[in-house]
């Protein structure tokens, strides 16, 4: 297998790194391989947390991590909407290689569009290295009976399928098709029916995975719906329905609630972490599925949720493994949601599949004190969305308008650069442009039958996500 001179650079210093912290007297000390709590929000935006700047409300237990860790001033999500994102994070590439990350739908995935099963996967990768693996809240990239969390390397599951529940009683209106609500609570591939507010369920799910494995290595997905819509909080159990998802209920009030909620959910799965005294052995990284929406703070950030601005984009993100990184750090490394993948891999001693080579990078010679990387990012949405980021420029296609904005000298995004700057417009856009045709060919690594999935299929667009 071909091996890149960053990689061996890559396994060299992250090798370095964990003998010098495993050593004693000049011995290597035998540790239990680390265990991943990996946690992830729902449009919570890139200033939501007390860490990030947020003031109005605190988040103590979030900051926790990050007062234990290393926090990103430049973490990305793969995509502006949620199920794109989840497709980069479980596959560790552009998630527009695969029609279940192409966006189309309005981020849902439906009917005969999901993450298949026989692809390569970050819990499958886990699960043939001898982890015990389990996902806790939010699937939403393939329905049953083709797809779904245990058919991916998942063990275990406990959440939903789709999109997003109501917070009480776990279930959802489908805009396409009228008639009742649809329940979407599973236990393993089980519909339940459970008392309470969901939020709370999955922290309490969460700590009863980590106590039932804390003997073993575990990678644990704690994919919170918090704080995506409906608006509603632990005191608002008779809430309305909501028909409008996105512009009907809320306040700021509310959101702030139903952050806190996760935050303190976090803190109870901290806690069983200590109590069973694994804090030490376990890596947790904190980040968003995508930009905020209406209530989340993201000033000086333009735009949000669904949009290619950073304000869709940027996301927090927090990673911690106590005694290996240090603790209090910043890193201005430029870091997405594809790098989980091979950066989990290299801190837990996992080869990634040749075949499926991860589009992400190993993080963990920055984890680990090693200078930022340049790196070039991209994006593609539907509607003739384009984005390229080679900081600080970064190009930008929005339908018929180009743009080139200089995040130093314009974080808002309002100041086109393009006609003071032609080459470096013209050089982005070209490197984009190649890079988009790139993505819309079918990949070797890709079964038939998701190539198939686009012949004759109409995509409905959604407008709940």
């Amino acid at each position: 297998m071909r091996v890149s001179r960053r990689g061996l650079i890559s396994s060299a210093i992250t090798l370095a790194t964990l003998t010098a912290a495993g050593s004693a007297s000049g011995r290597v000390r035998q540790r239990r391989k680390p265990n991943f709590v990996f946690i992830l929000a729902d449009d919570l935006g890139a200033f939501d947390l007390s860490c990030y700047g947020r003031e109005d409300y605190r988040t103590p237990y979030i900051d926790s991590i990050a007062r234990n860790g290393m926090r990103f001033d430049r973490g990305y999500a793969s995509s502006s909407s949620c199920a794109p994102t989840r497709v980069g994070l479980i596959s560790g590439r552009y998630q527009n290689r695969l029609l279940a990350g192409s966006g189309e739908g309005g981020g849902y995935t439906r009917g005969k569009i999901g993450y298949s099963g026989d692809l390569p996967s970050l819990p499958g990768m886990f699960k043939a290295a001898g982890y015990r693996t389990g996902l806790v809240g939010k699937w939403g990239i393939g329905e049953l009976p083709d797809y779904g969390p245990r058919k991916s390397g998942y063990d275990e599951f406990f959440g939903l399928m789709g999109g997003g529940i109501d917070y009480w009683s776990h279930d959802f209106l489908d805009p396409l098709t009228p008639g009742p609500r649809h329940p979407d609570l599973y236990d393993n591939e089980t519909p339940v029916k459970l008392d309470g507010y969901s939020t709370d369920l999955f922290s309490d799910r969460a700590s009863d995975f980590i106590m039932r494995n804390a003997k073993q290595p575990f990678m644990l997905s704690l994919h919170y719906t918090a704080p995506h819509w409906p608006w509603q909080t632990r005191t608002e159990r008779g809430s309305p329905r909501m028909t409008d998802m996105h512009y009907e209920g809320g306040s700021p009030a509310i959101y702030r609630d139903m952050v806190l909620a996760m935050d303190q959910g976090i803190g109870r799965v901290l806690d069983t972490l200590r109590k069973h005294r694994l804090d030490r052995d376990t890596v947790i990284i904190f980040t968003s599925d995508n930009g905020g929406e209406r209530f989340s703070k993201m000033w000086p950030l333009r735009g949000g949720k669904g949009d290619l601005w950073e304000g869709g984009t940027r996301v927090p993100l927090i990673v911690s493994w106590p005694g290996r990184i240090e603790a209090g750090t910043v890193s201005r490394q430029i870091a997405i949601s594809m790098d989980f993948l091979p950066t989990m891999a290299a801190l837990a001693g996992i080869s990634t599949d040749p075949s499926f080579p991860p589009d992400g990078i190993d993080l963990s010679p920055q984890l680990f004190g090693a200078p930022p990387i340049e790196r070039t990012l991209f994006w593609m949405t539907p509607g003739d969305r384009l984005a390229a980021l080679s900081y600080p420029w970064k190009f930008m296609r929005n339908g018929t308008l180009e743009y080139l904005y200089n995040l130093d000298e314009d974080p808002t995004e309002h100041a086109n650069f393009k006609t003071r700057n032609p080459a470096v417009f013209a050089d982005l856009k070209a490197r984009t442009l190649a890079w988009s045709a790139q993505m819309q060919k079918p990949m070797p690594a890709v079964p038939r039958t998701l190539v198939d999935q686009a012949e004759g299929l109409e995509t409905p667009r959604l407008p709940g996500k």
